[in-house]
């Protein structure tokens, strides 16, 4: 029987089969998926993501909200004018600091939320249907250590 080499790519990966790649592909298949999920309810991926972080966070300013969507405060200020025209959000003076505009879901952003959350929970009951609960504990876990490995702020 002939003895398994360890390839040059590490035990746990096939060559060709970075951490960074596999990552990536599941990171882009669920993005894909959910994307196309929340498309018909008229909003993009990124819309959803900040209607729901407003819906949990009424007020906040765009910067906060940039952060708390991962992304950069320019990418969110072309996603806010998008929502702003759309009706979904509105915009308002911070009481004591009227630089800073508090932002808001609106009843119609509110409408827009429930009908895209109705098509993207099941995107991710399907994700979660793959693994087991100590499955997805265990993934969750090995997640988080990546992220702090590499981000440990």
């Amino acid at each position: 029987m002939e003895a398994v080499k360890p390839s040059a790519a590490g035990p746990a990966e096939e060559p060709g089969q970075s951490i960074g790649m596999v990552l990536k592909r599941a990171e882009q298949a669920l993005l894909r998926a959910k994307s196309a999920a929340v498309k018909p309810a008229g909003v993009t991926l990124a819309q959803y993501v900040a209607l729901t972080q407003l819906d949990l966070q009424p007020g906040i300013a765009a910067a906060t909200l940039a952060r708390a969507c991962l992304v950069t405060p320019q990418a969110m200020m072309v996603v806010l004018k998008a929502m702003d025209e759309q009706g979904l959000i509105s915009r308002s003076p911070h009481p004591r600091h009227p630089a800073v505009l508090e932002l808001r879901i609106t009843a119609a952003g509110r409408e827009v939320l429930h009908a895209a959350r109705q098509r993207a929970e099941p995107v991710e009951r399907q994700v979660t249907k793959a693994f087991s609960a100590a499955e997805l504990q265990t993934l969750t876990g090995l997640l988080n250590r990546l992220t702090e490995a590499l981000d440990p702020s």
